[in-house]
């Protein structure tokens, strides 16, 4: 679904991402973990075509964004950590509309709607103004949006921020469901705890390096951390790469 080869990119004289390579099969969900500023929100914004690479190969679904654009987008669903909606919407309005961006047809939209905000417990809900929605509901609403055009990747920055246990389950579950259907998930996340319950393969991220690509099993196993922890694998790696940088800097 997705393949990155040492893949770069700098503002100015700031690398955020340096040389970065993974590969997300079908069938997975890939957690990419790091602190802020790692890199993980350039990598995104790259992975969903708003950014280009200075260097590297980046495909997705096999394809380049500079060729295959469109038929990339019509393939995937973006799920953003400070989605933006609308307040003087509704529900159905704000899904009605994104479905004729898709070329969705009104019947099918109409019940593709319905459906989701249904599994998210929004339906008693569809013609109230987004305006009046707490933020857990906006964040169910945003995901039911990336998801309305049934595509077979979903990139999701946080996705869990916001929601209450009840919805944060709901979630959950409809992202291993995802996965069980053939499709992937790359998802960037804080929290530890997450990435563990729910993903196949975990990468992070450090300073625009990634100082790890493995299974979390593996990753425990290669570190020994306490009781299996991941929390203290994702310290041990970074202050690994902290300590090797610290070495290649000569002091004048």
């Amino acid at each position: 679904m997705i393949r990155l080869e040492g893949v770069v990119k700098s503002y100015q004289n700031f690398v955020a991402v340096n040389g970065l390579t993974l590969h997300v099969p079908p069938g997975s969900v890939f957690g990419f973990l790091g602190p802020n500023g790692a890199g993980k929100t350039t990598t995104i914004r790259m992975l969903t075509g708003i950014l280009e690479p200075d260097e590297g190969s980046l495909l997705v679904f096999g394809k380049t964004y500079r060729k295959n654009r469109n038929d990339i987008l019509n393939r995937l669903g973006y799920v953003p950590d400070r989605p933006f909606l609308y307040g003087k919407l509704t529900a159905m309005e704000l899904l009605r509309f994104l479905g004729s961006l898709r070329k969705i047809q009104g019947a099918e939209v109409q019940r593709r709607a319905m459906d989701l905000l249904d599994q998210f417990n929004l339906a008693d809900f569809a013609n109230q103004l987004i305006e009046r929605y707490s933020h857990g509901m906006r964040q169910k609403l945003v995901l039911a949006s990336a998801l309305l055009h049934d595509p077979d990747l979903l990139i999701v920055d946080e996705p869990m921020v916001g929601l209450d246990p009840r919805a944060a389950k709901q979630v959950k579950e409809l992202i291993l469901q995802f996965a069980r259907q053939g499709k992937s998930v790359f998802m960037s996340t804080h929290t530890l705890e997450v990435a563990a319950q729910l993903c196949h393969q975990v990468g992070i991220i450090h300073k625009g390096k990634l100082v790890a690509d493995e299974s979390i099993p593996n990753l425990t196993k290669r570190i020994e951390a306490n009781d299996g922890d991941l929390e203290a694998v994702f310290m041990a790696l970074t202050k690994d790469l902290e300590r090797d940088q610290d070495r290649e800097v000569v002091p004048f």
